[in-house]
């Protein structure tokens, strides 16, 4: 005679099988769901212009993406408090230095940094011209926030760089949390679309 509340072995083992089988599937919803969100917080918005960018002038598409979602949220229209303006916050001077070492006339229309294949050009020349100076993604992107001379001062002092190529320490609070944010998004899109 069967006595009430025992089971047998089997039906433990399908219960338990059940259960894992309910666990498993949720992790996975959870796991499909958090994709979805980082697929929705991490876009490829303008994913032509920026592939033909780095493609054009050698540039890791994580790194652009990473920097255009920290500068404007993909917001042509972005402008900071301090002037920056469009996908990749070009500051007026910036856009007149990187037309300048392109050789192209210095008659700017600032306007233009809100077109997205304007901002975007001419940040990814930006970028071009701060990796063959600076020669790290560290580097760079300390002087594409922080700017340029102050990269130079930072490298020439030991207290910010031990070999004078690579900087160990930056000084700006405001610019070093940037690089960090910039570096941390960047991996991001790396993992989510094998960038």
């Amino acid at each position: 005679m069967r006595k009430a509340g025992r089971f047998s072995p089997l039906v433990l083992l399908l219960e338990l099988a059940l259960l894992l089988l309910v666990l498993y599937g949720g992790w996975k919803l959870v796991k499909l769901g958090m994709d979805r969100y980082y697929r929705i917080s991490y876009p490829l918005k303008y994913q032509t212009l920026v592939e033909e960018n780095c493609r054009e002038l050698d540039l890791d598409p994580a790194l652009v993406y990473a920097v255009i979602r920290t500068e404007s949220g993909f917001d042509p229209a972005a402008e900071s408090h301090l002037g920056a303006r469009g996908l990749m916050q070009l500051m007026p001077d910036a856009y007149d230095w990187v037309r300048m070492r392109w050789g192209e006339p210095q008659d700017s229309d600032y306007e233009a940094l809100y077109d997205p294949e304007v901002g975007a050009l001419y940040g990814c020349r930006m970028l071009r011209l701060l990796l063959d100076e600076f020669e790290t993604n560290t580097n760079a992107l300390a002087a594409y926030h922080g700017g340029w001379g102050s990269v130079k001062q930072w490298l020439e002092n030991p207290d910010y760089s031990q070999d004078g190529e690579n900087l160990t320490y930056i000084p700006f609070d405001d610019t070093r949390a940037y690089v960090e944010k910039v570096l941390k998004t960047m991996e991001i899109y790396r993992r989510l679309y094998g960038l």
